[in-house]
C-alpha cells in the first residue's frame, strides 16, 4: 500500500541497467535476449514497496536511437523485467525512458529533468521532498541533486561531490536503509 501524506504519495525511482538488471557495454545489448537481475534486487525493490514507496524507473535507453538494439528489443527486455518482477509480488508503477542519442540535445536524458518532469505531469501527486532515486551512475545522482531528493549510489567509490547523495556498495544497502524508515539527507 502506498503512504500517502495528504495527496502525496512517496516515490522510489530507480535507474534500471545496472542497478536492477546487469548492464552490458553497449555493443553487447544486441545480443541480450533476457533481462539478468542484480542479486538483491528482488527482495530490495519487495523491502521499498512494503514501506509505502511508489516505485518508478527511469532510464537512459541512448542505445536505442544510436542503433544499438531495436526498440522493440527495448521493450522486449522492458516487458520480461516486468513480468519477473510482477511474479515475484513487485508493482512498478511506471517506467520512464530516454531512446534519444547523447548527442541529441534533448531534455529527457538523465542528468536532465525531463522523465521526473514526465512522472510529476502523469502523477501530480508525487512529493519529491519524501522520494529519492536510487543508481549506479554519476547521472543519476545528478539528477538527485538537481530535483532536490536523497540520492543513493551504488558505487565502490568513497568519495561523493553531490548533496543529498549516499554512496552504497549494492542495491541490498537500500532494504537497510527503507527498513529504517530513513531516507538520508546530507546537511
Amino acid at each position: 500500500m502506498l503512504e500517502k501524506v495528504g495527496d502525496t504519495i512517496k516515490v522510489a525511482f530507480f535507474d534500471r541497467d545496472g542497478t536492477i538488471i546487469k548492464d552490458y557495454p553497449d555493443h553487447d545489448w544486441s545480443e541480450v535476449d533476457q533481462p539478468e537481475f542484480i542479486e538483491g534486487a528482488f527482495d530490495t525493490l519487495k523491502e521499498v514497496q512494503a514501506r509505502g514507496y511508489a516505485i518508478i524507473i527511469v532510464t537512459n535507453q541512448y542505445l536505442i536511437n544510436e542503433g544499438f538494439i531495436s526498440f522493440e528489443r527495448y521493450q522486449s527486455l522492458s516487458d520480461q523485467m516486468l513480468k519477473r518482477l510482477a511474479e515475484n509480488g513487485i508493482e512498478v508503477k511506471d517506467i520512464f525512458y530516454c531512446p534519444h542519442r547523447r548527442d541529441e540535445g534533448c531534455r529527457c536524458m538523465k542528468p536532465n529533468l525531463g522523465m521526473i518532469e514526465q512522472a510529476i505531469e502523469k502523477y501530480p501527486d508525487i512529493d519529491l521532498n519524501r522520494s529519492f532515486m536510487v543508481g549506479d551512475s554519476a547521472c543519476d545522482m545528478e539528477l538527485a541533486e538537481r530535483t532536490g531528493m536523497a540520492g543513493y549510489w551504488i558505487t565502490e567509490e568513497h568519495t561523493c561531490k553531490f548533496n543529498n547523495v549516499k554512496t552504497v556498495k549494492s542495491i541490498i544497502e537500500i532494504t537497510d536503509i527503507v527498513k529504517g524508515e530513513f531516507v538520508w539527507r546530507k546537511s
